[in-house]
């Protein structure tokens, strides 16, 4: 394959492929259906861009992700191969540019996501392309059993029929046993060569913590790993709150969610990237298109969602082989916490039906009529007339957008965004001094806690009902404010939009599709299930808890992982260690940390005994989390 190296020194810098490559990318030279399963980091980029750069004609890509089309775009223009993506938002005119550029601008690349292939003329215009390559990223999406099912994924077999001589190959970084089936069947991949990566990362050191105190944790992490780190949170106000505090500690730290503008995200990013700083925060928004070879930590202070998130997540780490470390801190409520983030937001079929019902009245919308109506919609607005909560009717709305039910533009930043520039106890000296402000002002205080130290999404609507006043007197307030330079304020007109791609039949058009919903929600219950036994699992390595996942079976444990070193460490005799904090305790009360400290024990180890004492009725807990003997 001495053209395809060529290819791989010219425009990626490397003399010779990663482990697999090379193998695909000889099959789908030779014309077959391929399935590749290459872990996070494996470069699965490569093995469709190689082959598809020494063939004539344009490789068809199908994928999901928006951030990551436009990534592998940039990234190819950047190499000077010419390549397009039909993203969202793109006019109907502007895409016939582009479809025609394809045609006949000798273009390599053209990414597209499943959903475009649904519109019968783009379907049109692909089908007289010189289509070299059919290659599907994230093929675990049409499996009903993935984690991220869509239903417009099922349709791209049906391109078999226009290109039955085409090979296609299909990607994915993470599937089960099921999932692999699920994907070589409804891609109608004929005959297709198999290949996968272990789902072993023998650098990577799996480590899972119970912990009270996880800031003192990541901090004696960060200190022992001074490397590049990520933490991973579960919302935007954690990103600013955990980078904050290692910023007072000394730390050098920058955050990342879907919340900031580009430029923000560039300018955090490019620090991080250029070790600026060591730590970034961020959510699940941040890991795409991310190669970073010398990540030493990536910490997860909340649970995953599932197990196959957290493997990518996990696996940004230790990428230039050398060891690295994955883990996950928890405490006892966690579990509580992700169930109410991951499962009571899962909406059920009788939800389905009244959202979907009320969401055709909100437009009056008659029964039998409403295919083809396009209409503005805000989702806070529509939540709070019919009292619904945000996330689920979100999630509800997302199925059918999915379903095909309806088009759902995804615009849901709020509209106004503000944050106080002036000390609080200045902004109290200004309510005493405008007692008409003074009920708007609070509202706003008891709501957003955080809208001192950054920009806050704001909710007019909800800020209307707390402070009993009309949204036209809360504007005005606002507008008072940001003269004064009390407030920084912005206003956004960003309303979604929803197309009804069908007549309204309600509970008829619900039915049809509750089979799917119902399936997704006990998918999303097993997948939490799996990841509260990784953690909770105190008697297997924890390596082979994750290939056991994805159906790798092994009896050899890894010896680096949480699990693995706590049966190399010598346990330190309980009764003794018993006495020593009834002695420690008989002199003053002290919290877990300081127990840990003094006696110079492992803090698995004096949870162990603090227990044993409580249970035992020996010691208590005070309101401050402090242990005291009992009197």
């Amino acid at each position: 394959m001495p053209e395809a190296v060529a290819l791989l020194q010219k425009y990626w810098k490397h003399d010779k492929f990663r482990s697999l490559q090379k193998e695909i990318i000889t099959s789908v030279l030779g014309g077959h259906d391929t399935f590749a399963v290459m872990p996070t980091g494996g470069g699965k980029s490569v093995c469709f861009q190689i082959p598809a750069l020494m063939k004539d004609g344009i490789c068809l890509v199908i994928s999901p992700l928006v951030a990551l089309m436009k990534d592998q775009v940039a990234n190819l223009q950047k190499r000077n191969i010419k390549a397009i993506a039909l993203t969202g938002g793109i006019r109907s005119e502007e895409m016939i540019d582009l479809l025609d550029n394809c045609q006949f601008g000798n273009y390599k690349f053209l990414y597209v996501s499943p959903e475009r292939l649904q519109s019968d003329w783009i379907l049109e215009r692909i089908k007289n392309l010189p289509i070299n390559l059919i290659t599907i990223d994230e093929a675990h999406c049409v499996s009903q059993w993935g984690h991220d099912f869509r239903p417009a994924y099922l349709k791209i077999s049906e391109l078999k029929k226009h290109f039955p001589t085409i090979p296609f190959l299909a990607l994915t970084a993470t599937a089960t046993p099921s999932v692999k089936i699920d994907i070589i069947t409804e891609l109608g991949l004929h005959e297709p060569h198999v290949f996968e990566k272990s789902f072993a990362r023998e650098n990577i050191a799996y480590m899972v913590f119970e912990v009270e105190d996880k800031l003192f944790r990541i901090e004696q992490i960060l200190k022992k790993n001074p490397q590049p780190s990520i933490i991973y949170v579960r919302n935007r106000k954690s990103c600013l709150e955990i980078s904050s505090q290692l910023n007072s500690l000394g730390f050098n730290a920058t955050y990342y969610h879907g919340g900031l503008s580009s430029k923000e995200k560039d300018k955090n990013m490019e620090a991080w990237m250029d070790e600026k700083v060591q730590v970034i925060v961020a959510t699940n928004a941040f890991g795409m298109g991310i190669d970073k070879a010398n990540v030493k930590t990536v910490i997860h202070i909340q649970l995953p969602e599932n197990m196959e998130n957290y493997y990518q997540e996990a696996g940004r780490a230790g990428r230039n082989g050398e060891r690295a470390f994955a883990l996950l801190l928890t405490n006892p409520s966690d579990i509580t916490q992700a169930e109410n983030q991951f499962i009571k937001i899962l909406p059920d079929k009788k939800f389905l039906n009244l959202m979907y019902v009320k969401l055709n009245n909100y437009f009056q919308i008659a029964y039998g009529e409403g295919i083809n109506e396009k209409f503005n919609f805000n989702l806070h607005r529509f939540c709070l007339k019919y009292e619904f909560p945000t996330l689920k009717t979100y999630n509800a709305l997302q199925f059918l957008d999915r379903q095909g039910i309806i088009t759902l533009s995804q615009e849901f930043s709020e509209k106004i965004t503000l944050q106080f520039l002036i000390p609080s106890k200045e902004v109290m000296r200004y309510m005493s001094l405008n007692h008409n402000d003074e009920e708007i002002i609070l509202a706003i205080l008891r709501t957003y806690p955080g809208i001192y130290e950054m920009q806050t999404a704001f909710n007019l609507q909800l800020i209307s009902k707390k402070s009993s006043h009309k949204e036209s007197e809360i504007l005005a307030v606002l507008h008072k404010l940001k003269e004064k330079e009390i407030i920084d304020y912005h206003s956004k007109n960003n309303d979604a939009t929803i197309l009804f791609n069908e007549v309204r039949e309600d509970e008829r058009t619900i039915s049809r599709v509750s089979k799917h919903l119902e399936n997704q929600n006990q998918l999303k219950k097993e997948q939490l299930k799996a990841v509260v036994n990784y953690v909770s699992e105190k008697s297997i390595c924890k390596s082979r808890l994750i290939l056991n996942y994805f159906g790798e079976e092994t009896s050899v444990d890894c010896g680096i992982c949480s699990f693995c070193i706590t049966k190399k460490i010598k346990k330190k005799d309980t009764k003794l260690l018993s006495k020593e904090i009834i002695k420690l305790l008989d002199e003053d009360d002290l919290n877990s940390r300081d127990i840990q400290n003094k006696t110079r024990s492992s803090p698995d180890d004096v949870i162990f005994v603090l227990q044993e004492l409580l249970e035992n009725e020996i010691i208590l807990v005070k309101p401050n989390n402090k242990y005291t003997l009992k009197s």
